[in-house]
């Protein structure tokens, strides 16, 4: 019989073998990794017993809560009927099968067809591929580069990575050619002084207009964008922004891509966020959500009017050996069936989105916030040492990083990025939840503004 491991026991074998996502391993190994080991609802345990609100839904992705024990004998029971085959070489299988149906229902009326892969990456180093494949088949070899926008984030692969606009990736990594970045619609961090957040968010808007132009629409393939920024620190454009982009890209010849991975399965109020702003892509990027992380699974729905001109044009050579897992696509159809049984959807647009909010909301009278956004059930606080003139404090990060740590110590994950807080609850979680949420919240930015203030950096 093997005797449990302690947390120590535990954190010395992570510290000698696991090299993590995104950490300065050297750092993380001398403080010690917090080890989960279960989830129940919004909750998590920890090995020391610590009794953790999940703010982040893991990683943006756990929607419908842990402990559903219906995904579970879901993916039970697929396992043991098929647990895996693949869909190259005229085959297919019942779940992908079921699934890309049940997308296309789902989906905006103009999708009807599904390219699974195993996560938001795969599916965003897949957009590439199919977006200058379909050029090549019209016959216009020259329209191949994709305009993103800075700070945004589609993957950590080499070709999602350099889709997304992160600068620290690009630093450590070969970038792939033909991509642009563009201005972000980030009104608290970028607006001009005096300008309002309609003339913002169309002048930032304006800057594909401009940059199409300037490079010439024969060579300009697509645009992709998050509805909300999310990993670039929930940047929520103004309402101005997303009628003129989709204005721009009507008016020429390049495909619209919305990244839908955290925006997708209800985040927003609706089962997609091109809903929620009123765009109409041409790809719809998904993972995450699609599952609630039980397993791993992205997708790529194409436009009927793409996936016409792909399928005059024979093989397309791209795929991978999970795509359309049958494990993962029977997790996936659970998943989906309880967002439906429960309306979740229709619980963050009418009930559980609008209590949060209001609570939220409050937080941007607190000394340290300058605003606190939220759509749906995504929303972030931006920290700042002056609220009137918007200024950003002199080591930025540093003071994001700061909430942060008092964040875990105060039992809730809350993300930071740059020095702005962000969170993205199971779509789930109680009223009385998001109440327990702020209420930390709260204690979390009083105890950052008292150290803030120890440090000299706010009065």
């Amino acid at each position: 019989m093997t005797l449990p491991k302690s947390t120590a026991e535990l954190r010395a074998l992570d510290a000698a073998h696991h090299l993590h996502p995104f950490s300065d391993m050297k750092a993380l190994n001398e403080e010690g990794s917090r080890i989960v080991v279960k989830a129940e609802g919004v909750w998590l345990t920890d090995s020391d017993g610590n009794r953790i609100l999940d703010g982040m839904s893991g990683l943006w992705c756990v929607n419908v809560g842990y402990g559903r024990e219906e995904i579970v004998e879901a993916v039970a029971a697929q396992l043991r009927e098929l647990p895996y085959y693949n869909t190259f070489f005229k085959t297919t299988h019942r779940p992908a099968i079921e699934l890309s149906a049940k997308l296309a229902e789902l989906t905006p009326p103009q999708f009807n067809k599904v390219f699974f892969t195993g996560s938001g990456s795969e599916s965003n180093d897949t957009v590439i591929k199919l977006v200058r494949r379909f050029f090549q088949i019209k016959e216009k070899p020259e329209k191949k580069i994709i305009i993103s926008r800075r700070n945004a984030y589609h993957g950590s692969t080499v070709a999602a990575g350099s889709l997304g606009g992160m600068a620290p990736m690009h630093g450590q990594s070969a970038v792939i050619p033909d991509i642009l970045h563009i201005a972000q619609p980030y009104f608290w961090g970028e607006a001009r002084q005096g300008e309002t957040p309609e003339e913002f968010g169309l002048r930032t808007a304006r800057a594909l207009e401009a940059t199409i132009d300037a490079m010439g629409e024969d060579r300009i393939a697509a645009f992709i964008a998050e509805p909300i920024q999310g990993a670039g620190g929930v940047i929520i454009p103004p309402a101005s922004y997303w009628p003129e982009v989709a204005r721009i890209c009507r008016e020429r010849d390049i495909l619209f891509i919305s990244d839908e991975v955290i925006c997708g399965f209800g985040r927003t109020g609706n089962w997609f966020g091109c809903e929620t702003f009123g765009t109409e892509p041409d790809i719809l990027v998904m993972a995450k959500g699609i599952t609630s992380g039980y397993m791993p699974l992205g997708g790529v729905m194409v436009a009927d009017r793409v996936a016409e001109v792909l399928l005059e044009g024979g093989d397309f050579n791209h795929g991978y050996t999970y795509s359309g897992h049958p494990a993962a696509c029977a997790a996936a159809l659970a998943n989906l069936a309880i967002m439906q049984r429960e309306d979740l959807v229709g619980r963050v647009a009418n009930d559980v989105g609008p209590y949060l909010k209001a609570r939220w909301s409050a937080l941007a009278e607190h000394p340290l916030v300058g605003e606190a956004p939220m759509t749906g059930l995504v929303g972030a606080l931006e920290l700042t040492p002056d609220k009137a003139g918007r200024t950003k404090f002199p080591d930025v990060g540093k003071a994001g990083t700061l909430a942060r740590d008092f964040s875990f110590k105060n039992n809730l994950v809350m993300r930071a990025v740059r020095d702005r807080l962000i969170i993205a609850p199971p779509l789930i979680i109680s009223h009385e939840e998001c109440d327990e949420l702020v209420a930390r919240v709260r204690k979390t930015l009083d105890e950052t503004f008292a150290e803030l203030k120890r440090w000299g950096w706010v009065r």
